[in-house]
């Protein structure tokens, strides 16, 4: 069983590596040539890539670190709840609820887009960016949530 546990442990990380890598790669194209940046919303195809792609990787990635998550009840739809509120936030485990939850955007400080690969999957899930430099960072997030949220659908959820 050790040895078992040497030779799986390698094939394990290049699995993780190979989902990464291919979840940079959807990102990319579904973020390639956007007129937005940020600022309009991912519409058709490249939402739905975004969605169903990244969703499926991330259930994937956390499956082959040893995760299986069953949902209980009935996930609220973008209709019902704009804004969708994950507690306490607090580790990697909240891309398991953005997973479950058709990958909405994200609240997110504003150097974690500069981050290599995922950097670029996490522009694709245009989130509304924080920077702690800025003084006036916490009024614009509030409005920008909260334009997000009465946008009558055209944004995804934000968590």
């Amino acid at each position: 069983t050790v040895l078992q546990g040497i030779i799986l442990l390698p094939l394990r990380a290049i699995c993780l590596a190979f989902i990464v890598l291919l979840a940079w790669l959807f990102a990319s194209i579904a973020t390639f040539r956007h007129c937005g940046k940020g600022s309009v919303p991912l519409k058709g195809w490249r939402r739905r890539m975004i969605q169903t792609t990244l969703s499926c990787l991330t259930r994937t990635l956390f499956f082959v670190m040893g995760f299986q998550v069953k949902v209980k009840g009935k996930i609220a739809s973008l209709p019902e709840a704009p804004i969708f509120v994950a507690a306490p936030h607090s580790s990697f485990f909240d891309a398991i609820i953005s997973a479950l939850t058709g990958m909405p955007s994200i609240v997110s400080r504003a150097e974690n887009l500069s981050t290599p690969i995922f950097g670029t999957i996490l522009s694709s899930l245009q989130p509304v960016s924080v920077s702690r430099q800025d003084p006036d960072s916490r009024k614009n997030t509030v409005t920008e949530i909260t334009k997000r949220a009465l946008s009558r659908g055209q944004w995804p959820q934000v968590i």
